[in-house]
C-alpha cells in the first residue's frame, strides 16, 4: 500500500457502508470502518428493523378480534407498551452484535468513534488519529428533520425519538404522508391510540398509483385514523400539563400528547469536511455521484442516502456491494434504479414494483389495466371490512408488465415475488399461464384476464 494505511476506509456503519466493507475485504482489501453511534445504521437502529416489530405488536389487536369469528373466545387483551420497547431493545441490541460480529469475522478494522475528512485521501478520527486510505466511502446515511419550522416546532418528535417514547400516546398528530408517517399513523391506532394524519397534499403517499393511495385512505378512515388533508401545521404550543394544542392552517386546534413529525429526511453532510476534498453537495446537502458511485474527487464515493437517489435500505445494500465489485472485486457494476419492489407498512400493507398506471401511460402509450379489489377469505368470518387491491398495468404493444400494486394482507411478501418476474421482464401472458395456488390473494395477480374499462 505503500504511503496508505488501509486500501478503503468507510463512514458509516449503517447498512450500505457494512456491506460494502465486508463485500471489499473479502476481494483482500484492508478494510477500517468508523461509526460514531451504533453498527446498523438508521434501518436496524432506529428505522425498518424496530418499526416492523412496532408494526408486527400493532396487529395483533385484529387478530384478537377476528379470533371470535372462528369460535374462539378470547379474553379482553392488554397491551403494555413498556414490554414492547424493552423487547425490540434487546432484539437491536443482538442484531447489532451480530452486524459487529460479521465485520469482524471479515475482517474490518471498527473504530467506534466519528470520522471526518481532511483531504481527498485522508480520515481524521475523533482521537485525533488520522488514516491515510486509497479510496473513501461515505455511507452516513440522513436524518430526520422538523420541516418546515414552526413557532413551537421543538415540541414535535421525529422517527428517532418515536421509538424510544416512556408511555404509548393517547393521542398523537403524525404530520406527513410518505412511509414513515403512514406506517406509524398505522402503528398507533392498532397499538390503541387517537391518531390524526396531518398532510398538506389531497392524497397519501405521493408517487404511488392514484388507487392504493385513495385505497389506503378509505381503509385507514375505516380504522378510525382521522386524515386532516389539505391543512399544514402553524403553531404548536404546549400547556403546562404537558399536552399539546396544535394549530392548524385552516384555524382548527388539536389537542394531542404528541406530535411525529414525519416529513422529510436530509443527508448526514454537515460538518463532514467535504469541501476540503473538493466536493460541493447539492441544495439538500446530498453528495452527488455518477452511476459507480464516484464523486467528483476520484478517491472518495459514496453510496446511500447520503447521495439522495432511492433511499431504502436494499438499495444503499445493493450500491455498496456494487461500490466494492467496482473498485475492489474488478467488476465495474452500476446499480439500475428503474424497477425498485417496495414494500409500505401500512395496515393494509402495500406493496409495489414498477410504475404507477399515470406513470406508464405517460412513459408507454396505451396500457391495459388489470384491477381488481376483494374482500379477503379471513375476512368473511371475522367480519372485518377490509379491502384487498390487486393491480396489474402492461404496456399493450409489448405485453411487457410494466408495474404491479398490491394493498393487502402480506403485500410486501407477495412483491418480492412478484418483483422477480417483473425484474425479468415478464409478459402478462406469462403471469396468465401460471397456475394459481388456490385459495389465496395472490392468485389473482395470475387469474385477472379481462382488462378493466377505461373512463372514456
Amino acid at each position: 500500500m505503500g504511503a496508505f494505511d488501509v486500501d478503503l476506509f468507510v463512514i458509516g456503519g449503517g447498512s450500505g457502508g457494512v456491506r460494502a466493507a465486508r463485500i471489499a475485504a473479502g476481494y483482500g482489501a484492508k478494510v477500517m470502518l468508523a461509526e460514531e453511534h451504533r453498527l446498523g445504521g438508521t434501518c436496524v437502529i432506529r428505522g425498518c428493523v424496530p418499526k416492523k416489530l412496532m408494526v408486527y405488536a400493532s396487529r395483533f389487536r385484529d387478530e384478537f378480534e377476528d379470533a371470535a369469528g372462528f369460535g374462539w373466545s378470547v379474553p379482553e387483551a392488554r397491551f403494555d407498551w413498556a414490554t414492547l420497547i424493552k423487547n425490540k431493545d434487546a432484539e437491536i441490541a443482538r442484531l447489532e452484535g451480530v452486524y459487529r460480529a460479521n465485520l469482524e469475522k471479515a475482517g474490518v478494522d471498527i473504530a467506534d468513534v466519528r470520522a471526518v475528512i481532511e483531504d481527498a485521501q485522508t480520515v481524521r478520527l475523533a482521537t485525533g488519529a488520522r488514516v491515510r486510505a486509497r479510496v473513501v466511502l461515505v455511507a452516513v446515511g440522513a436524518h430526520p428533520t422538523l420541516e418546515p419550522p414552526i413557532p413551537g416546532g421543538e415540541h414535535g418528535i421525529t422517527s428517532n425519538e418515536v421509538f424510544h417514547l416512556e408511555r404509548l400516546p393517547q393521542r398523537i398528530l403524525v404530520v406527513g404522508a410518505g412511509y414513515i408517517a403512514v406506517e406509524f399513523a398505522g402503528i398507533f391506532a392498532g397499538l390503541g391510540s387517537a391518531v390524526t394524519l396531518l398532510h398538506r397534499g389531497d392524497k397519501l403517499l405521493r408517487g404511488f398509483d392514484d388507487d392504493v393511495r385513495v385505497a389506503l385512505a378509505e381503509a385507514y378512515a375505516k380504522r378510525g385514523i382521522s386524515l386532516a388533508l389539505n391543512r399544514t401545521a402553524a403553531r404548536i404550543e404546549k400547556r403546562q400539563d404537558g399536552a399539546l394544542d396544535v394549530t392548524l392552517s385552516d384555524g382548527g386546534v388539536l389537542a394531542v400528547d404528541q406530535v411525529l413529525v414525519a416529513t422529510g429526511r436530509r443527508p448526514n453532510t454537515s460538518g463532514l469536511g467535504l469541501a476540503a476534498a473538493g466536493i460541493t453537495v447539492d441544495e439538500v446537502g446530498a453528495i452527488p455521484v455518477d452511476g459507480y458511485s464516484r464523486t467528483l474527487t476520484p478517491s472518495i464515493y459514496a453510496v446511500g442516502d447520503v447521495t439522495n437517489r432511492a433511499n431504502l435500505t436494499p438499495v444503499a445494500i445493493r450500491e455498496g456491494h456494487a461500490f466494492a465489485d467496482t473498485v475492489f472485486g474488478g467488476k465495474p457494476t452500476m446499480v439500475d434504479y428503474e424497477l425498485i419492489p417496495t414494500a409500505v407498512f401500512s395496515t393494509p400493507e402495500i406493496g409495489v414494483i414498477g410504475h404507477s398506471e399515470a406513470a406508464a401511460r405517460a412513459l408507454c402509450g396505451e396500457v391495459d389495466v388489470y384491477k381488481d379489489g376483494f374482500r379477503a377469505m379471513k375476512a368473511t368470518l371475522s367480519g372485518r371490512d377490509e379491502r384487498v387491491l390487486m393491480k396489474v398495468v402492461v404496456e399493450k404493444a409489448t405485453d411487457k408488465v410494466v408495474g404491479v400494486h398490491i394493498m393487502g394482507h402480506g403485500a410486501g411478501e407477495m412483491i418480492q415475488l412478484a418483483g422477480i418476474a417483473v425484474t425479468m421482464g415478464a409478459a402478462k401472458a406469462d403471469f396468465d399461464r401460471t397456475i394459481a395456488v388456490h385459495p389465496t390473494a395472490a392468485e389473482e395477480l395470475v387469474t385477472m384476464r379481462t382488462p378493466t374499462p377505461q373512463p372514456s
